[in-house]
């Protein structure tokens, strides 16, 4: 039996082809199709009835005065419905970025690189805010500074790495980006 800390450190972060190769590649293809017709169903329920903004996350966005968007391992229709349901899609319309927009999802680069093109900013310039160890190493990977969120599921030793800074308050956060 797998433990839950084991989904979170293998899933968490990643994008839902990844996922879907990793079942394929222990189950078989057909299980990994069935696999993902049920995850987008119990997610869509989940998120639902159970979603919710992280605390302290609205007054945190209202206090960072630099340009900011979003890149996730989900795709444009998973986040039109996550970031619709906590009120935050239209805070970052036209600033949504998928991992089905590149070709390698996180720890790969790739996805924090195509952002910071499509946003005009040099990645060395760009703080990345990450709750998931594939999304911390994926933002030292495109040199950027990485803040691992540790109030949600991924536990803090999971974010720690070199040239990140590890927090569980997402109020932190504003002072945390203005420090070098």
């Amino acid at each position: 039996m797998i433990e839950p800390i084991e989904v979170v450190g293998r899933f968490n972060g990643r994008s839902h082809a990844a996922i879907r190769a990793q079942v394929a590649d222990r189950l078989g293809t057909v299980t990994a199709a069935i696999w993902s017709e049920r995850f987008e169903e119990l997610h869509r329920e989940a998120v639902d009835s159970e979603i919710a903004s992280v605390e302290g996350l609205m007054e945190t966005l209202d206090a960072i005065a630099l340009p900011t968007c979003v890149a996730s391992s989900g795709t444009h229709d998973k986040m039109r419905h996550t970031l619709g349901r906590t009120g935050l899609y239209d805070r970052f319309a036209g600033r949504i970025y998928s991992a089905t927009e590149v070709s390698r999802s996180k720890p790969a680069p790739d996805l924090f690189l195509h952002a910071a093109r499509s946003m005009g900013v040099e990645p060395a310039a760009c703080a990345v805010v990450e709750g998931s160890g594939p999304g911390v190493r994926a933002a030292r990977a495109a040199g950027m500074r990485a803040f691992g969120y540790a109030g949600g599921l991924t536990p803090a030793e999971r974010l720690e790495g070199p040239g990140t800074v590890v927090f569980r308050d997402m109020r932190e956060l504003p002072a945390l980006i203005t420090e070098r």
